[in-house]
């Protein structure tokens, strides 16, 4: 019944026009965003508004992004326990784009700062940018774990991953299938995008497999590269002692390397002892995570320490070196958790710094004066992770891993009420309030809820 309620309001609330891609780009556009995920709809929308109200020239945003679906991709999560349908996860991309701006349906190849150009592999060519927002995503890399993609392409072989729309089903598909044995579950030695989402499925198979008989018959691991279960100490503890209560085995520092799937085993190296020969493990259910990196069209826009991602100052989310430039979202440097709760943030804090330098830019401005932005970010993100088929911990945090919980409770611990966030109201507030650029994260709720709250 609560679910139905949700799904009517969901519906008088999505968009009834739709943006087609454009079929001749204008050359030079006053912003360009690249990436139609969370981070670059959330910030198109509120442009469009902002530049609406500061009488810019219609069409004045270009959107670049080749893909036809957008995916509210924390729903794989419950869509690989057989909790959701995997259509319930996407939308076409002309519905969720904004009206009011160009959608490029073409894939970006390279970023020329200095000419103030993106480069595009269609017959566009190049196009030309005023000011800049980079919403890339994160790079998956199948490749980087010998074995694992031919065995995520074989049906009925146990290996799995909920990491794509191409392979989330099969995950569901192997739980119904699995009757026992060993059941592990892995996390990569990259930054990844959620990552409490490796955890989150073993989690859910633990539960379907006691309610299907099968799990007393079954040996439960979870193999991380990290030193601990969660970043975040305050919500590690508690993690950990349910992994000791419902019997899940964590091995920590160790990362899979290659998948074998003729003899069903997994072989991961030991981080601290890189000399030790590769450990196996049999599996007969190997829920993978693979290594993710930042896309290599953007490397113009990294520097010695960020890795590969784009270089931004992690308060104000602009390019260290080039002013014209933001970023925000999984292909940013930024030294948080890569979530769409993040994004939720950022996007907010993105588009007020954004508009107040365009702003500066506008007036009789001094060169060479460094603009003092009014907003900063604090690092806050969040991770749903959810321990049951319907219990949820809500891990909420800072740049400094401290907790910045917005009820007035413990959110360390498993939370019925939770899990309903999680799985309702959360992807509402996604298709109709960040998505539209009207959701900030919840730090006003989180102010309002904790008056006279110690």
């Amino acid at each position: 019944m609560f679910s139905n309620r949700i799904l009517i309001v969901d519906r008088i609330f999505m968009r009834t026009m739709a943006t087609m891609p454009v079929d001749m780009p204008k050359k030079s556009y006053e912003l360009v965003i690249v990436g139609g995920g969370a981070g670059g709809l959330a910030i198109a929308s509120r442009f469009v508004r902002y530049f609406r109200a500061m009488k810019r020239p219609s069409n004045s945003i270009a959107v670049i992004e080749p893909r036809n679906t957008h995916f509210y991709q924390p729903y794989w999560t419950l869509v690989g326990a057989g909790l959701k349908d995997l259509s319930a996860s996407g939308r076409p991309m002309a519905q969720v784009m904004p009206n009011g701006v160009d959608w490029i349906k073409e894939t970006c190849s390279g970023i020329d700062p200095k000419s103030n150009n993106v480069m595009l592999t269609g017959a566009t060519g190049t196009v030309n940018y005023r000011y800049l927002v980079l919403a890339a995503g994160i790079h998956i890399d199948w490749d980087k774990i010998e074995g694992l993609l031919p065995a995520l392409e074989e049906p009925n072989n146990g290996v799995c991953s909920n990491y794509s729309d191409s392979f989330v089903t099969k995950t569901w598909k192997t739980l119904q299938q699995f009757q026992g044995g060993n059941a592990i579950f892995t996390f990569p030695n990259t930054p990844i995008k959620c990552a409490g989402a490796p955890q989150k499925i073993m989690y859910l198979t633990d539960a379907y497999l006691r309610q299907k008989g099968v799990r007393d018959q079954t040996k439960i691991a979870y193999f991380t590269s990290l030193p601990i279960i969660f970043a975040a100490k305050h919500y590690a503890k508690s993690l950990m002692e349910l992994c000791r209560q419902r019997d899940l085995n964590v091995t920590v520092r160790h990362n899979l390397v290659r998948v074998d799937m003729k003899k069903r085993l997994a072989y991961f190296e030991n981080l601290d002892r890189p000399d030790d020969p590769l450990l196996k493990v049999k599996y007969d259910m190997l829920h993978a995570v693979p290594p993710m990196s930042a896309p290599k069209f953007l490397k113009s826009l990294a520097n010695n320490t960020s890795n590969g991602y784009v270089a931004v100052d992690p308060k104000t989310l602009q390019h260290v070196e080039h002013e014209n430039i933001f970023a925000l979202g999984d292909c940013s440097s930024l030294p948080t958790s890569k979530t769409a709760a993040a994004i939720a943030s950022q996007n907010s804090i993105l588009a007020k710094n954004l508009l107040q330098f365009i702003q500066y830019k506008d007036s009789d401005h001094v060169d060479g004066i460094k603009i003092n932005f009014k907003s900063n970010y604090d690092g806050y993100t969040s991770c749903p992770i959810v321990t049951g088929n319907n219990r949820c911990i809500m891990a909420e945090f800072d740049y400094q891993l401290q907790p910045l919980e917005t009820f007035p409770f413990n959110q360390s611990k498993e939370r019925r009420m939770m899990f309903y966030v999680k799985k309702y109201m959360l992807p509402f507030v996604y298709w109709n309030g960040m998505l539209k650029g009207y959701w900030s994260g919840p730090s006003i709720f989180r102010k309002l809820i904790h008056f006279g709250f110690k």
